[in-house]
């Protein structure tokens, strides 16, 4: 029988032992939490690195992008791989070394640009805007993120193609709520998108004959009221396939419910960044003033009245101001009452033969340049008028007459290639335009009114059965304002009673057209709202009767040689490969 002192001194070696195993354990515990505290640490630090250096890519692509919104085309040189973005290999111009402070972080960027660019290329079919043409670039961004301690946590490559894609290439394009809601049958034979939501319907027969895209909803019905029309089909893309046969008020259509239509109807798309409203403006710096063959300014703040040619900083040319009224083929008129506004017009006449005719016997196109021109696809004329109201509503507006064939009656005067028309107010369109020998043509404008063959002026303040149109043709683009149902975008159907008259009285009217066809191809792009009227939509004994609507989406305009000069774009980037090299 062992002691009690052994016993103790058993139990005490016993207790010693398991305080140095849980010593032991507490040492191990404090280290695998050191550790598995440093390693989390550690790969928060190298996530947060990797997100940074994702934003440094976006950024760096986004401003590709930008560059190409502004008609532009990204310069310089890349840093060669040796010593990449040190003090001397910076590289230059878009594609030089960048540096962005990003989550704590330093973040450096550069972009390479692959061989061959541009592309002429149609959008691969299953694709988001299949079958248009676009002019592809290539570009690859690199980007490394350093921890605050500038050592190297994430280094990124993003492969990318800037795709720039024409606006007239679609049978509508709408930065905003798009209605097409036809009483007679109409067709639609390219693609439509808008940047809203959508709403189709028919009191017959609406086709669509091309991919529709929405970055809103798309429904089944009236904005304004909770009726759903029907009579709407659309390709898919070989079938033309009616929407469901309509049952109760407007329908939101989901996008499980349009797979059936195998890609031909996609919402929820992302925006489409479009130029601004300001891009017309007679301002130097914006593209259609600068890059205009000719700007031909109305001033009605002198008096009277005097029509000039301004030089691209803004100033009147006068020689050339000189020469062009010699010509007689731009004057100032007030003598046109605008029903639907309520007001005289102060107007800049164009006669389009006239301007041509005086374009090819003087030196107004600048030193070298004739008719033929084709620096921006075509000749480009700006015109504009200037008052004390220009910024705001007011009653201005040019007017195109004369202009059934694009082109000079001189002897030997050279063929043009195209024609767009600029201006920041409104626009009125007088005759056939662009009839015989059609040439890629477009309008731009703040709102896009059409006079027929048979419109005088002098009828203007008379009952609408003294207004009587006639058969009229018009062969061009329009990119205008448009109104908004119950002034209202993007809220889902409101159930009021401002309609605003839908893509089918897109064009405004002030005649009676009943029993008269107005023949219409081109395409109808809306990017926001007139900025410098505000009559609204009206229809009836007062205002106008519709015309027979012969109208299509011009096909011509599928091969992009056939766009108008300078005609209006969006950028769509595609991402090709994101790859992260881990050997830091």
């Amino acid at each position: 029988m062992k002691s009690p002192d052994s016993q103790r001194g058993f139990a005490l070696v016993t207790v010693l032992l398991l305080l140095a195993l849980i010593m032991s354990l507490l040492v191990a515990y404090h280290s695998l939490t050191r550790i598995e505290m440093t390693t989390t640490k550690a790969s928060m630090s190298s996530t947060r690195g990797l997100y940074a250096a994702e934003a440094g890519l976006n950024l760096r692509a986004d401003l590709v992008r930008q560059i190409f919104e502004g008609y532009n085309r990204p310069t310089g040189t890349t840093p060669t791989n040796v010593d990449t973005c040190s003090d001397t290999n910076l590289g230059s111009g878009d594609f030089a070394c960048a540096v962005y402070e990003l989550q704590q972080r330093d973040v450096t960027t550069y972009v390479e640009e692959a061989a061959g660019n541009p592309t002429a290329i149609v959008v691969p079919r299953g694709e988001q805007f299949q079958n248009l043409n676009a002019q592809e670039y290539r570009y690859a961004v690199l980007s490394r993120a350093d921890s605050p301690q500038g050592r190297p946590e994430a280094v990124l490559e993003m492969a990318f193609k800037s795709r720039l894609i024409p606006m007239f290439q679609f049978a509508a394009f709408y930065n905003k709520d798009l209605e097409i809601l036809p009483g007679p049958t109409m067709m639609l034979e390219g693609p439509v998108h808008t940047n809203g939501d959508l709403y189709v319907g028919s009191d017959n027969r609406l086709d669509i004959l091309g991919q529709v895209t929405t970055a809103g909803e798309f429904y089944n019905g009236r904005k304004n009221t909770d009726t759903c029309m029907g009579g709407v089909s659309v390709i898919d893309p070989v079938t033309l396939t009616g929407l469901p046969a309509c049952s109760g008020g407007t329908t939101v259509m989901n996008q499980p419910a349009l797979d059936a239509w195998n890609g031909m109807i996609e919402t929820g798309v992302d925006v489409l960044t479009v130029p601004p409203p300001e891009a017309l403006e007679p301002t130097p710096g914006e593209i259609y003033w600068d890059l205009a063959d000719i700007r031909i300014m109305l001033d009605i703040t002198t008096s009277p009245a005097a029509i000039q040619v301004r030089d691209p900083d803004g100033s009147t040319n006068m020689i050339d101001t000189t020469a062009l009224n010699g010509c007689s083929a731009v004057s100032h008129s007030n003598s046109m009452y605008n029903n639907r506004e309520g007001t005289t017009i102060e107007m800049m006449d164009v006669d389009v033969e006239g301007l041509l005719n005086c374009l090819n016997s003087t030196t107004l196109l600048g030193p070298g340049k004739d008719l033929a021109d084709t620096s921006q696809g075509g000749l480009v004329f700006y015109v504009g008028v200037e008052g004390p109201d220009s910024a705001t509503i007011n009653n201005y507006g040019v007017r195109v007459r004369n202009g059934g064939e694009l082109a000079s009656t001189q002897v030997g005067a050279p063929e043009i290639e195209g024609l767009t028309v600029v201006t920041d107010q409104a626009m009125y369109v007088e005759g056939s335009y662009n009839a015989t020998s059609k040439k890629p043509a477009s309008f731009l404008c703040d709102s896009l009114n059409i006079l027929s063959n048979s419109w005088n002026d002098a009828n203007s303040t008379l009952a609408l059965a003294n207004r009587e149109a006639s058969d009229t043709v018009i062969n061009a683009a329009f990119l205008s304002g448009t109104d908004s149902t119950d002034g209202v975008e993007g809220t889902g159907p409101v159930f009021g009673d401002a309609y605003n008259g839908g893509l089918e009285n897109y064009p405004r009217f002030h005649e009676s057209w009943s029993g008269h066809t107005l023949s219409y191809r081109g395409s109808f792009v809306s990017l926001n709202l007139p900025r410098h009227v505000d009559g609204a939509w009206a229809y009836g004994d007062v205002f106008y009767r519709a015309p027979n609507r012969d109208w299509r989406y011009d096909t011509d305009f599928n091969n992009a040689e056939n766009l108008p000069p300078l005609s209006p774009r969006f950028v769509s980037l595609k991402q090709e490969l994101f790859s992260r090299l881990f050997e830091l």
